[in-house]
Parts: structure tokens; C-alpha cells; sequence
């Protein structure tokens, strides 16, 4: 569950439609100067989503197995 006191952070759009990142938000997500970001829209909430290197997601599937994945009639 998210603690919303922690996680509220209101910002500001500037006339140059820049917002500035809380510090706080910046030291959980370990964010530095340069790091990549993407904009995510969903059902009318914008989601600023940090970009992270294809290297990041390597082993993430390593537990599954194959009797772990579903066998489908459409699959050869």
C-alpha cells in the first residue's frame, strides 16, 4: 500500500511547461542528473515513469520454467 503522506508532492507548471521533481521523490527513486523518463497517460492520470537500461531487466524471467508458461492451441 502506497503511504500517501509521503508520496503527495505538489509542483508547479512553469510558463515554459517544466515541473521540478521533489527532492524527496528524486532521492527514492535514486534519480541523477541526466536520467531518462518517460511520460505515461492513463484513463486521464499523467505517470512519469523512469527509463531504465535494457541491461536492468536481464534475469527477470529467469524462474520461471517451461510447465510454468500455459500451452495454447495456436502455439506450435
Amino acid at each position: 500500500m502506497i503511504d500517501v503522506k509521503s508520496t503527495t508532492n505538489t509542483v508547479t507548471l512553469s510558463s515554459k511547461y517544466q515541473v521540478v521533481i521533489p527532492a524527496s521523490v528524486r532521492k527514492h527513486l535514486n534519480l541523477k542528473p541526466g536520467a531518462k523518463l518517460t511520460w505515461i497517460e492513463f484513463d486521464g492520470v499523467a505517470h512519469l515513469v523512469p527509463l531504465q537500461p535494457v541491461s536492468a531487466y536481464r534475469g527477470i524471467a529467469s524462474a520461471l520454467k517451461d510447465s510454468d508458461i500455459p500451452n495454447e492451441p495456436d502455439r506450435l
